[in-house]
């Protein structure tokens, strides 16, 4: 039997997936978290053969998250969640080590598959997204996009700015310190070739990385 965490902050939504992922039969729910925090603590206290992961917790983001999972546990499978299309979190997962990367509008059995798939040792990748990595290792992708040059916390802090939230609000919920959200804000206006938090939000909302 595979033994599950989900990890989403929505209750309605962990319980979609935990209906799909009992209806399977190999496999059980065995807990479920609502931040990244906790999906931690639970990690460290039963054994799971894998987590699905949500990318957007409330405390600490899910890309954090699966870096201090797979730092404690290197051989934990993870499987990130998102609403986010896999251009914008997918490529970021896989390389902070995530064992896959599915979108939340997914079929309920791509959803089983994936989950035996990185419990069975193996990655999981959809076709589109399998496409795009093979053309980067023929050298056949087109030129990135600015955000895609980023930093994992560059491009966390872009969002957050691009969603409204102010700099002392980014820096609580990144846990740094608001010099240090700064530092990236300017870094990632800089890279971006973006003067303002105008252009920042604008460049942000037509690259649909925010809803």
């Amino acid at each position: 039997m595979i033994r599950v965490l989900i990890a989403d902050d929505h209750a309605i939504l962990r319980h979609g997936l935990k209906q799909v992922i009992c209806e399977a039969g190999d496999m059980e729910v065995s807990a479920e978290a609502e931040s990244g925090l906790q999906t931690i603590k639970l990690a460290r206290e039963k054994p799971f053969d894998v987590i699905v992961l949500d990318v957007n917790m409330p405390d600490r983001n899910g890309i954090d998250t699966l870096k201090q999972l797979k730092r404690e546990q290197p051989k934990i499978a993870v499987l990130m969640l998102s609403m986010h299309p896999e251009e914008h979190y997918a490529l970021r997962a896989l390389k902070a080590g995530a064992s896959g990367y599915l979108n939340k509008q997914s079929a309920p059995a791509q959803l089983v598959k994936a989950i035996r798939q990185v419990a069975s040792g193996h990655r999981y990748v959809s076709p589109a997204l399998a496409e795009e990595l093979a053309d980067s290792f023929a050298g056949d992708t087109p030129e990135r996009l600015p955000h895609e040059t980023l930093s994992d916390r560059e491009f966390e802090t872009l969002r957050l700015i691009a969603s409204g939230k102010k700099l002392s609000a980014i820096a609580e919920e990144l846990s740094l310190s608001a010099k240090t959200v700064s530092v990236y804000r300017a870094r990632l206006l800089e890279k971006m070739r973006l003067k303002n938090n105008t252009e920042l939000t604008h460049y942000a909302l037509k690259n649909h990385l925010v809803e």
